[in-house]
């Protein structure tokens, strides 16, 4: 083959081919809607955790305002003398069994919730603080900020 065809040849072949592979272009948009998708699926798993440990928080407190209501089921002269009665923020005085399991279960809740407090009082209707009766409230606060929200709080209902 002469030269002359030859060249004829290979400028035909470079016309004749169809673009083949991707542009710089194609590649970047392609690039950025992965790192949106990637981004969407870190938001998702950031919403999960915060979701996952508010309910730690929620079942580590119900495990302990429970554990108040058997304290006191456990030491029911004490509590019909008013004995178990704490206020939010309050710290329990005396000696005793029930100064001890208020003590106990004050700084329970302070190691295992954060900001974690709870009061105690008895009522005779259930829903609220009064003197005497055999129903009991214990509530249970703590900081959910880093959960779903601000201060959360449980109240939990006993009877004795």
């Amino acid at each position: 083959m002469p030269l002359t065809e030859l060249r004829k040849a290979y400028r035909n072949s470079l016309t004749d081919c169809a673009q083949g592979g991707f542009t710089l272009i194609e590649v970047l948009v392609a690039v950025f809607v992965l790192g949106i998708g990637l981004l969407g699926v870190a938001a998702l798993q950031n919403a999960s955790l915060q979701t996952n440990h508010s309910a730690y928080l929620r079942s580590q407190a119900t495990m302990l305002g429970y554990d108040a209501v058997d304290r006191m089921r456990a030491n029911q002269p004490d509590v019909a003398n008013g004995l178990y009665d704490i206020a939010l923020g309050a710290t329990p005085a005396g000696t005793g069994l029930a100064p001890t399991d208020l003590t106990d279960w004050k700084a329970l809740l302070a190691n295992t919730l954060p900001s974690g407090d709870g009061s105690i009082c008895r009522s005779s209707n259930g829903t609220t603080c009064g003197a005497g009766g055999n129903i009991v409230l214990v509530t249970v606060r703590w900081d959910d900020t880093r959960g779903q929200g601000g201060l959360t709080q449980l109240t939990f209902t006993g009877e004795l």
